[in-house]
């Protein structure tokens, strides 16, 4: 079985080469690098499946890693719902997305960060990307042409070109997230595939809330931390 960790950060862009050095300092360089060579930054979700989230993640998310930057935000979300917080405040203040502390069940070393469960966020963030109905035969190889020069390997390109022509399994992607930290990250990682700015696209992601059973408040504040780690 390939690394699905891994290829979360290829689906966002984490890792960007030429981007060393402070977030501040290289959060823009990252960004534009990402635009002027997307196969470079492996940003399978901003490029390859034609959306637009991935390319304007601020360069800490970037830098954090695919898992880590889902389980940051989800995390940071669920903390300022719980904590009462206006969805708006979160929008407004400028935030260093970090991964989530060590004791909580959103860690990278928590059940929600296996093999298994990563490989579910990819399902998720294709499912997504595909919601819009863009991506029919001819589509699908177009991306996999692309995907094969990123050199992703085999196993890993044979999985995509699966889940691509697929139908979507919502059932199966909601009863994989067994916790309420899982059914957060889902609905992050669904997210961040996609601006929904199209009736089919917010139709998904509302659904998929329904279904993964979180409530309006906690989803406003996922939007919401998505939208505060965008450049």
């Amino acid at each position: 079985m390939f690394d699905a960790k891994k290829l979360l950060d290829q689906f966002l862009g984490a890792q960007v080469p030429g981007s060393t050095g402070t977030v501040k300092q290289k959060a823009g360089d990252a960004v534009q690098l990402a635009k002027d060579n997307p196969l470079a930054t492996g940003a399978i979700a901003a490029v390859l499946l034609g959306t637009k989230t991935g390319r304007n993640l601020a360069g800490n998310t970037l830098t954090l890693g695919g898992l880590a930057a889902i389980a940051g935000i989800g995390y940071q979300a669920y903390k300022n719902y719980q904590a009462g917080k206006a969805p708006q405040d979160v929008a407004e203040t400028e935030q260093k997305l970090l991964p989530p502390p060590a004791d909580s069940p959103f860690s990278l070393e928590a059940p929600a960060a296996s093999n298994d469960f990563a490989l579910t966020l990819v399902r998720a963030m294709i499912a997504a990307a595909k919601s819009d109905g863009h991506i029919d035969e001819a589509e699908r190889a177009r991306v996999m042409d692309k995907i094969h020069l990123s050199g992703l390997g085999a196993e890993a390109e044979a999985f995509l070109e699966k889940e691509l022509a697929t139908p979507t399994d919502v059932d199966a992607l909601v009863k994989a997230a067994v916790s309420e930290e899982q059914k957060v990250e889902l609905y992050t990682a669904s997210r961040l595939a996609i601006d929904p700015d199209s009736r089919a696209e917010r139709g998904y992601l509302d659904l998929l809330a329904g279904r993964l059973g979180l409530a309006d408040g906690l989803v406003d504040h996922i939007e919401a931390t998505v939208s505060a780690a965008q450049v």
